[in-house]
């Protein structure tokens, strides 16, 4: 791989332009990665299809997504950066169009998985936007925290826009802020050239072979993992299939790599101890933050709240998520990351603890704390991992760099979806168990549920006159009401795990800050030379 670029230093003027263009950028991807699963039940209607159907939309778009970027990287180096960044985007703005001529789940498959496809350089481009302004020894502190908050801020922009888009034309209008936006980076990308290295040969055929059986398994489990819990793991005898060719697939790409003088992927630097730990804890706090992208939406949900009614609570975390990420760009340096992630940890826990006490009276007002610290803390945390393993791959050299880029994009992207997996499916186990609880209890027998089922009922009183249907439809209101109580009860259930979780991880750090000071103490002072 080419060493980077040399910096040349940029008038204010032309710096804050390039910081402007890598946050359009970065909004144009993050709208098209996040408008469909912020809208899965209003689009609905417009494609005619069911929500387990429509989940089939993002499952396409993660397909390609998760893991395009690695032979992107390459071809970025062999063909020149401009010309890279060019094509990219006239890609992306011809797939973006295509959303606008959209009128069935067929064709709307379709345009997803290209989009998957067209969006993995443009959050490169995104990064390489931001970094451009700023010198080499503040791209790893300042321009590395702002290209994450971009990321991080781009599901609750989704959120916040979608419905004004809604009512412009469904789905159709949901995708012409970012057909508008798209044109919007075309025209910055062709204005602002970024600094190019000089171009260098260094694709073979077998990165071609190799990056097939990668895109293929990390396809496989990101379609898996989207689906599963929709049409649940052990019913569907085709996510166990799915699942399985996965690995195979990734297995067959190991047996390559691990025999090859250039690897794409160089799975022994991956699997050292420090990478590994480096991916667990990206994976894990990935995993936690699922709690806000899908434990306080779905809990909304559950209580009938649709997103126009929820605009205060996400700019709240709209708002939480960019003080985290300008606080955490002035105080990152060299060795404040383990304590940067205790605070955001800390942060974590503390809001989903509130969050483990609602009820079926809470809404979004009483979470505004809550979910602004747990934005906070998914923008804390992120940066100072990511230049401490990008430090990390560049010390040992160019090439490292495409092995460390696979570790941050399956730990986010195909993180991010197993993330959502995992609490979703979490949920529904234990609304199966609070059910079953609530079930118990309810019999006819008891006349305090007699009297509900009568009171309910005697809403019907103007509209039905046989007393037998008033009573089947209170005990259907009364099913209703305990089914909403079981799922707030696994809402809760999850919120305390997620405390739980990482009430462990901050354990394991101090733990593991205590040992590392320790062994700092006991190792021998350096001999003083005369």
């Amino acid at each position: 791989m080419p060493a980077p670029a040399p910096y040349v230093r940029k008038p204010p003027a032309l710096m804050a332009l390039y910081i402007l263009a890598s946050i359009l950028i970065a909004a144009t991807q993050g709208l098209g990665l996040n408008l469909i699963s912020a809208n899965l039940y209003q689009l609905q209607g417009p494609l005619g299809s069911t929500v387990n159907e429509t989940v089939w939309l993002s499952a396409a778009y993660l397909a390609p997504n998760v893991s395009l970027t690695l032979l992107l990287t390459k071809m970025r180096a062999q063909f020149g950066l401009r010309n890279f960044a060019e094509w990219a985007i006239a890609g992306f703005v011809a797939v973006t169009l295509l959303h606008l001529f959209v009128d069935d789940l067929q064709s709307a498959l379709v345009v997803r998985f290209f989009a998957g496809a067209a969006a993995s350089p443009m959050s490169s481009l995104g990064f390489l936007y931001m970094l451009e302004s700023f010198p080499p020894e503040k791209k790893l502190s300042i321009g590395m925290s702002l290209a994450l908050t971009n990321t991080a801020i781009a599901p609750t922009l989704a959120r916040l826009v979608s419905p004004g888009l809604l009512d412009i034309g469904d789905w159709n209008g949901l995708f012409a802020l970012e057909a508008a936006l798209a044109l919007m980076s075309f025209c910055a990308i062709r204005l602002l050239p970024l600094n190019s290295p000089p171009k260098t040969p260094v694709i073979e055929r077998l990165d071609l072979v190799s990056y097939a059986f990668i895109a293929t398994g990390l396809g496989a489990i990101a379609v898996a993992v989207t689906l599963g819990p929709f049409d649940w793991w052990l019913e569907a005898p085709w996510i166990g299939w799915t699942l399985a060719g996965g690995a195979l697939s990734l297995t067959v790409a190991a047996v390559i790599e691990l025999n090859r003088t250039n690897p794409l992927v160089d799975l022994r630097w991956i699997t050292s101890k420090e990478i590994l730990h480096f991916a667990g804890v990206i994976l894990l706090f990935r995993l936690l933050l699922s709690e806000q992208t899908s434990g306080a939406s779905g809990f909304f949900q559950v209580l009938g709240l649709r997103n126009e009614q929820m605009v205060v609570l996400y700019l709240v975390m709209l708002g939480s998520s960019i003080t985290a990420g300008l606080v955490c760009a002035s105080i990152l340096k060299p060795g404040r990351a383990p304590y940067i992630h205790i605070v955001a940890l800390l942060f974590l826990i503390a809001g989903a603890l509130l969050d483990a006490q609602a009820t079926s009276l809470t809404r979004p007002e009483q979470m505004y704390l809550s979910q602004g610290l747990i934005a906070a803390a998914g923008t804390l945390f992120l940066p100072p991992a990511m230049a401490q393993g990008f430090a990390s791959a560049m010390k040992k050299g160019m090439n490292y760099i495409l092995s460390f880029l696979i570790i941050f994009l399956t730990t986010q992207a195909l993180g991010g979806a197993m993330g959502a997996a995992l609490f979703r499916t979490f949920v529904t186990i234990r609304e199966k168990f609070h059910s079953s609880q609530i079930a118990e209890n309810i019999t006819l027998a008891d006349p305090i549920v007699a009297a509900r089922i009568a009171a309910l009922g005697n809403g019907y009183r103007a509209t039905l006159a046989d007393p037998a249907l008033r009573q089947a439809e209170g005990l259907a209101l009364l099913g209703s009401q305990a089914t909403r109580e079981a799922n707030i009860l696994a809402y809760n259930d999850a919120f305390l795990v997620t405390a739980a979780a990482a009430a462990l991880a901050l354990l394991f750090l101090l733990l593991h800050l205590a040992v590392d000071r320790l062994r700092a103490g006991s190792a021998p002072a350096a001999p003083v030379e005369a």
